[in-house]
């Protein structure tokens, strides 16, 4: 992957807070849901309800597409990244405690809302497979696709 790329993606993903998450429900329509997210290098970590849609949608397909767009003031400023990759749910203690404290550092507030019982709450990884990174200022329109 070229660095120049990489360092662009890294740096819209630790500028922003949601991203929105598209995944496959089981009436084959897409369903796009916007959640916060914390990432480590290139992989990206959301949580949701055990109760979720999300949830249930993943446990099926695990393919999913999400977008970062960071506010832009015209479109020929507009930059953002399209992300085609596989979730997998974070089960391992170490790496639970690890997305915790990604979501603590970055969200601190999100202390109040943690569920007493974590049976309640489940965490994803996002792995890319795929960026569309999305740079308007070099020219409109412009786009580079990064296979990860």
């Amino acid at each position: 992957m070229d660095q120049e790329l990489k360092a662009t993606i890294l740096d819209i993903l630790s500028k922003q807070n949601d991203l929105t998450i598209a995944t496959l429900r089981e009436d084959q329509y897409p369903q796009a849901t916007t959640v916060s997210y914390v990432h480590d290098g290139l992989d990206i970590y959301f949580g949701c309800s055990t109760r979720s849609q999300k949830a249930r949608n993943i446990a099926r397909h695990n393919k999913v597409s999400a977008t970062v767009t960071p506010a832009y003031t015209d479109w020929n400023s507009i930059r953002g990244l399209s992300i085609g990759g596989i979730a997998e749910r974070v089960t391992a203690p170490s790496h639970i405690t690890m997305v915790e404290a990604l979501f603590f550092r970055k969200f601190p507030f999100v202390v109040q809302y943690a569920p007493n019982d974590r049976g309640e709450l489940l965490f994803f990884r996002v792995i890319p497979q795929v960026f569309s990174v999305l740079d308007y200022t070099q020219g409109f329109g412009h786009t580079e696709d990064v296979v990860v």
